[in-house]
């Protein structure tokens, strides 16, 4: 039986495989005027198939697979954009989950190292492979477009957008040093007063980001010095060299999995603060929440009283470490002494090695905020927090769901690597599934609206194969905190290196087994730009003041216009 959160994406799934029994004797508006047959049979285009349309002298559309729908007019294909993009999504939750989950059970190294940094950034290599794959040359010539819009717009829109929304949301109070104090946010949007502080690694995955653009350079070089020749060959050099740099990334990050045990380390503390919230309000005295969503801080008071033993005011590690004892997290085998470091290390922001009353109530208030955050529900019941748990354990991965009829315990580590690889196969299989329907549906949509399919491309399909990463590496930053800032940018500077070795070595594949013509001489330029400029500017720096963030944020127009003052004023395309 489906459970409620699959339930929107079979609806999805049903809808869009039913549209064409839908659209059957509906009007659209005809790619082909209203002369004609059209007007003098009294009907218009309708959804139908290509044998249909054909016989009767109208522009068809064919139909991915024999059986997806397709359609010639720009409603039609907006809806299968936004239904197959939607799947794309649920494609990259699913990969996402299932490499959190392997991550868990088999740590960090060559999993952490190889596979998931090539499963993250498959949905986009897949979109990428598909917009070259099928039809003629000069089909594939013109879709191929699509596939460079996908990879420029999701590497400008992880350094612009989402870099600087997590300077927005991760900002904190600057010291005399210029080094962010830890969940220390007085001074409001202080362009000079507030920002965020990273590691020294992240400073390295930054540079490892700037020398990946590497194989973007050796393509461009006949256009550089005007070669008439050479131009294959230059694409098979930079297809190898982008070969060669992500296995030496992918073996980096075997031999310094530093990334995923941060990684493993957030997920272990946002399950072990689930777990507490819901036993706080389970065990509380009263509700930590009230209906309207606001936080009720007696209870919390309350709360720390009771985990106070000895009653002077502070919580020791010895306290917090008897409170999480005596809590029966029932789906998690944790140790008790890792999480007291942990949640004293989140809470006392004195670090003077206890937690203040005032320290524990904000640190609760953090947690219950991001519950909301996270649960994103209208309605704070009682069971709210034990949604945010639930949905938190989901989410992270780190443990099956709660499911009597299974018969087996949530802790089976070989049931638990089982659902791991159904995650995998299942958003593998999707993303192999509807990425050539998405790049026939974008490609229909800039063809009746007449909008060049680079511009939708760079816009909407980013937003597809990126959101639940945008959004994860947002919560990341709004811990503000150095070491979960650390970790979201190590994350946006790595999915930027997968796009400039995984996804260009992809592209550079088409272009040269197909013959394609090497004609991004724009697209290319704002790629080298966006991740030269952020690149050098975060490689040598680990303090980003507010002002940063706009900088990043500036980067994402300049780039949209460029490419169109380069390509359609200066003939560039």
């Amino acid at each position: 039986m489906a459970t409620p959160r699959r339930l929107p994406v079979l609806l999805l799934l049903l809808l869009a495989l039913a549209a064409p029994l839908l659209a059957h004797g509906r009007p659209f508006i005809s790619d082909c005027g209203t002369s004609g047959s059209a007007s003098a049979g009294g009907n218009t285009s309708v959804l139908r198939l290509p044998s249909e349309a054909a016989a009767e002298g109208e522009v068809g559309c064919e139909m991915s697979y024999g059986f997806l729908p397709c359609t010639t007019t720009a409603g039609g294909n907006l809806f299968l954009v936004l239904a197959y993009g939607f799947l794309m999504f649920k494609s990259a939750t699913y990969l996402s989950a299932g490499s959190e989950l392997l991550l868990e059970i088999l740590g960090p190294g060559i999993v952490g190292g190889l596979f998931l940094p090539i499963l993250g950034a498959l949905p986009d290599a897949l979109l990428i492979l598909f917009s070259g794959l099928s039809g003629t040359k000069e089909v594939a010539q013109s879709q191929v477009l699509i596939g460079m819009g996908l990879l420029a717009g999701s590497t400008v829109m992880l350094l612009t957008l989402l870099w600087g929304s997590c300077v927005v949301v991760g900002k904190c109070d600057l010291s005399e040093d210029s080094t962010a104090i830890d969940s220390r946010d007085t001074k409001s949007f202080s362009l000079l007063g507030s920002g965020v502080s990273t590691d020294k690694q992240t400073s390295y995955a930054a540079r490892i980001m700037a020398i990946s653009v590497l194989p973007f350079i050796i393509v461009q070089i006949p256009k550089i010095f005007k070669l008439h020749s050479g131009h294959q060959i230059t694409v098979l050099i930079g297809l190898i060299v982008a070969a060669l740099l992500l296995l030496s990334y992918c073996l980096y990050q075997i031999f310094q999995p530093w990334i995923q045990r941060r990684r493993l380390e957030y997920s272990r503390l946002k399950h072990v603060m689930s777990g507490l919230l819901r036993h706080a309000q389970m065990h509380a005295f009263g509700r930590l929440l009230d209906d309207e969503g606001r936080p009720n801080v007696s209870v919390i008071e309350k709360l720390f009283h009771k985990i106070d033993l000895d009653n002077d005011g502070k919580l020791e590690r010895g306290e917090l470490r008897a409170f999480i004892v005596g809590i029966n997290f029932e789906d998690i085998d944790w140790d008790s002494n890792l999480a007291a470091d942990q949640v004293m290390a989140d809470f006392d922001t004195s670090r003077n090695n206890s937690i203040e009353k005032g320290e524990f109530v904000n640190g609760m208030l953090r947690w219950l905020d991001e519950a909301k955050r996270t649960v994103a529900s209208g309605a704070y019941s009682k069971k709210f927090l034990n949604d945010f748990h639930v949905r938190t354990r989901d989410e992270q991965n780190l443990l099956l769901d709660k499911d009597e009829e299974e018969g087996e315990a949530d802790g089976n580590p070989t049931w638990t690597c089982i659902k791991a690889i159904l995650l995998l196969l299942l958003g593998t299989a999707m993303a192999a599934a509807f990425a050539d329907p998405l790049v026939d549906a974008v490609h229909n949509f800039s063809n009746a609206t007449h909008i060049p399919s680079f511009f939708i491309s760079f816009i909407a399909m980013p937003l597809a194969t990126n959101s639940s990463e945008a959004v994860s590496a947002i919560i990341f930053a709004s811990r503000k905190k150095q070491r979960t800032l650390s970790l979201t940018f190590s994350e946006v500077y790595g999915g930027v290196t997968m796009n400039n070795t995984l996804c260009l070595a992809v592209f550079l594949s088409l272009v040269y087994l197909r013959g394609l013509t090497w004609d991004f001489s724009s697209e290319v330029l704002i790629i080298l730009l966006v991740c030269i400029i952020m690149g050098l500017f975060a490689s040598f720096r680990t303090n980003f003041p507010l002002w940063t963030c706009f900088i990043a944020f500036l980067l994402y127009p300049l780039s949209l216009i460029m490419v169109y003052i380069l390509d359609y004023k200066f003939g560039w395309s």
